[in-house]
């Protein structure tokens, strides 16, 4: 059980981190590929490690 809350902490804090990336600067609003890249590929692994906890808790 400790796992999966483990794994659910993990996602929230994974998920955090993909919506500080895909927010973009106020001076250029514009998202270039590499940010866009690491923002799906954190809530990618958010997804996962969120999925898995839920798995590992049922």
């Amino acid at each position: 059980m400790t796992s999966g809350l483990v794994l659910l902490l993990l996602g929230g804090f994974l998920l955090g981190g993909a919506w500080s990336v895909w927010r973009t600067d106020e001076d250029s609003p514009d998202r270039g590929g590499p940010q866009v890249a690491l923002a799906v590929v954190l809530l990618l692994a958010a997804l996962l490690a969120s999925a898995a906890g839920i798995l590992r808790l049922v």
